[in-house]
């Protein structure tokens, strides 16, 4: 199995600026669209369940489990299902922003992925939660907990969930050419365009500024 994710020497952390976990799963393939300078990210099981700690989908203490218990073959069947997931998304999200719908393949992956996630959920009825007027019923995850595939479940239930609400009306690809990670716009004109406005924004902005400089010299 591939090592604990915390006993990495200081991993890089996942850059969350999607503002959604799913949106943040596809920017896990950076650069996908240079062939040339493409990174992935998710590089084996250990950064996918670094990932879905770092989303807060998974507590440290299921990570280190899971790091501990899954054997390898399970561990490499699972990343390669997590991409599969992932490319789906980027297809369907980034073929939606231009106006095209995803093809039959993508839509067939994602269900595929979704109807998984429902499968492996069971429902529990928590009798202290209904004792204090909290919601006593709630999906959970039970004996699939330790299962290798639990994180890609759980980011298939949160791709569902985006794809399936009007939130997709404000999924945005980050208007540097050199970036088109996705993002969730929550401004409140719905006029953002960056992914990030510290790194894409200021280097667009700094572009600009040299541009003009050139033309007026």
């Amino acid at each position: 199995m591939d090592p604990d994710p915390e006993s990495q020497a200081d991993p890089p952390a996942f850059d969350l600026s999607g503002g959604h976990t799913a949106l943040d799963l596809v920017n896990t393939l950076d650069n996908r669209f240079e062939d040339d300078t493409r990174v992935e990210l998710l590089t084996d099981y250990g950064a996918l369940l670094r990932f879905a700690q770092q989303t807060q989908l998974l507590e440290p203490a299921q990570a280190r489990s899971l790091a501990k218990s899954v054997q390898s073959n399970a561990a490499a069947r699972a990343l390669r299902s997590v991409r599969e997931l992932r490319e789906a998304l980027a297809t369907a999200l980034y073929g939606h922003l231009e106006g095209r719908p995803p093809p039959d393949s993508a839509i067939r992956t994602l269900e595929r992925h979704f109807l998984a996630a429902d499968r492996h959920r069971e429902l529990r009825w928590q009798e202290e939660a209904a004792s204090h007027g909290q919601e006593a019923m709630k999906w959970q995850w039970g004996r699939f907990a330790k299962e290798a595939d639990l994180p890609v479940w759980i980011l298939a239930d949160q791709a569902s969930q985006l794809m399936l609400s009007d939130a997709m009306q404000r999924v945005r690809a980050c208007d540097a050419e050199t970036c088109r990670w996705l993002f969730l716009d929550t401004s409140k004109n719905h006029t953002r365009r960056w992914c990030n406005m510290k790194v894409c924004g200021n280097r667009m902005k700094a572009r600009r500024f040299q541009a003009r400089r050139g033309a007026n010299a």
